[in-house]
């Protein structure tokens, strides 16, 4: 595995906005996020926090209506925000691979699985189209689909929903990115082939010695895959940090109420706890910190100022005004 401290990823004061008929939304507000070289990290947060956003950002797939306002994406030492889109489209898929929760939307049709394994080998690697198609049976065994050759000549709608997920990863996988991003891979699949999936994705993480950036609302799928892990909240990143710590002793209130609403195996049925409130209207977001009107720990400063992020211990950070030096009253 490569230097675990060497940094593949960093985001810094990164803002991103939807202009929309009733105004506009402050979707993503992120100060600064690191993503090192071998590791899997988690994106957290519900539904509409900006996670999917977030990482559509990286490779620059942000389409109308919505603008990267400002910020910095450094990508192997290189900020991706001053790329040409020639330099982006070379990226995509070569360096940097994403994986999306439905492979029915991804994957085109009217191809075959091996026309389109193919081609994308063929644009990546700049090899010849038998040469192509033997990297694309390999890279099918890879991720452990039954008779690959048979495989290359179906159509997606003959697949099964896991199969056409495993042929999403194997084009992923197949030039060898150094970051694969996984936006809600599993969340349309069942238990037991969710499973499986995260299995694979674990196994081949360390074939390829890739960095894996898991984007999901699920926190035991995090639980399963990651070593790292960031809490989202309203467009903002609330606390970072390794996963057992952050299951063992969250920190931001946050954090706290999401974790407090997750069953425990082995305890007493007890009613489960969840966060007062609602989310924000991103058009109107709370001033200060964004969680301060849900949040039981509110004071005057909450109100009116954004809290940096401190780290509190080593390699856990937070956002938040309880803490350290962003302490007050």
């Amino acid at each position: 595995m490569k230097n675990a401290k060497e940094r593949l990823l960093e985001i810094k004061n990164l803002i991103i906005s939807f202009y929309s008929y009733r105004g506009i939304v402050k979707a993503v507000d992120v100060d600064n996020l690191v993503l090192y070289k071998g590791e899997s990290f988690g994106l957290v947060g519900e539904t509409g926090c900006g996670k999917t956003v977030t990482a559509l950002s990286i490779l620059r797939l942000i389409s109308n209506p919505g603008i990267i306002e400002r910020g910095e994406i450094i990508f192997n030492g290189e900020d991706l925000l001053k790329k040409s889109e020639q330099n982006m489209r070379e990226i995509r898929g070569k360096a940097i691979s994403m994986v999306f929760q439905d492979p029915m939307s991804s994957l085109n049709p009217v191809f075959t699985i091996g026309d389109q394994a193919t081609r994308v080998i063929k644009i990546h690697q700049n090899v010849g189209k038998k040469e192509a198609r033997e990297r694309a049976i390999r890279i099918l065994e890879l991720v452990r689909l039954p008779d690959p050759r048979k495989i290359m000549g179906v159509y997606p709608h003959e697949l099964s929903a896991g199969m056409r997920q495993r042929v999403m990863i194997a084009m992923a996988l197949s030039c060898n990115p150094d970051l694969l991003i996984a936006d809600e891979s599993t969340s349309a699949l069942d238990v037991t082939v969710q499973a499986q999936i995260l299995k694979l994705m674990r196994e081949l993480k360390e074939k390829i010695s890739a960095s894996i950036l898991f984007v999901t609302h699920n926190l035991s799928v995090v639980a399963q895959t990651c070593e790292r892990v960031a809490v989202m909240y309203a467009g903002n990143v609330v606390e970072v940090g390794k996963v057992r710590e952050m299951f063992k002793n969250p920190r931001h209130p946050y954090t706290i109420g999401l974790m407090d609403s997750i069953p425990k195996l082995g305890e007493k049925a007890k009613e489960l706890r969840g966060i007062e409130g609602m989310v924000p209207d991103m058009i109107n977001p709370p001033s200060g910190c964004r969680f301060h009107p849900r949040c039981p720990h509110t004071m005057n400063v909450c109100k009116t100022q954004k809290p940096k992020m401190i780290e509190i211990e080593d390699g856990h950070l937070v956002s938040c005004f309880l803490y350290g030096e962003s302490r007050q009253v």
